[in-house]
């Protein structure tokens, strides 16, 4: 095949290229739409961290005399509850299972306790969670960097008939077109990462308002 006849396919491969990246461009922007770093990528607003006292109406955390770890039965209800491989269901039971079993007399205090840990473990989750999202926003804005340089070294060998090596742009095609391929698919997995701070906080809702059902 002559590069005549070829090339009507590449210009329309590499227009098919262009729009894709500049599709991702405009979804990357849509996605910023709410205030934030440049590397927040989500819809949602950034919250860095929680502040207990937005989810919390009892005793106030701050004049705690004992850590949530240092009462034991506390501590494994907290660890379990809190860990990522705890279905949501059976976190929430054994919540309720342990604030059904307190005695009245120091349900104040170790409820309190349970509240602390439950908090402090979700909000460090929460803030490891963050982190990965905007890691992975910032890798997506390198990878349309590189999309973008890409596009511009086909079009300046195109362009330039006595340097034009066929070999060399159909591998450059290929290497386009699999970076746009990656850059496409962990651009659609940028959502459900961002629900993920919120479902946390959700689910910490959830516990506390079990916790506060039993609070003197």
């Amino acid at each position: 095949m002559s590069r005549a006849s070829r090339l009507p396919g590449r210009m329309l491969l590499l227009g098919l290229l262009t729009g894709l990246t500049l599709a991702g461009v405009a979804q990357v922007e849509a996605q910023r739409a709410a205030a934030g770093p440049p590397d927040w990528p989500c819809v949602q607003r950034l919250i860095p961290e929680l502040a207990w006292g937005t989810i919390w109406t009892g005793p106030p955390l701050d004049e705690l005399k004992q850590a949530w770890w240092e009462d034991e039965e506390v501590g494994r209800v907290v660890r379990f509850a809190t860990s990522r491989t705890t279905p949501k269901e059976q976190a929430l039971e054994r919540v309720r299972a342990f604030v059904e079993s307190v005695d009245e007399e120091d349900a104040e205090q170790r409820l309190t306790l349970l509240f602390s840990g439950l908090f402090e473990l979700t909000d460090r989750e929460r803030k490891r969670t963050i982190e990965r999202i905007r890691q992975a926003s910032r890798a997506q804005l390198t990878r349309l960097e590189t999309i973008s340089a890409m596009v511009d070294e086909l079009e300046e060998r195109r362009a330039d008939d006595e340097a034009t090596n066929e070999a060399e742009i159909e591998r450059l095609s290929e290497a386009l077109f699999w970076e746009q391929r990656t850059f496409q698919h962990r651009q659609q997995t940028l959502p459900a990462m961002c629900d993920q701070p919120y479902l946390l906080e959700e689910e910490l809702a959830r516990m506390v308002r079990v916790i506060m059902a039993r609070m003197p």
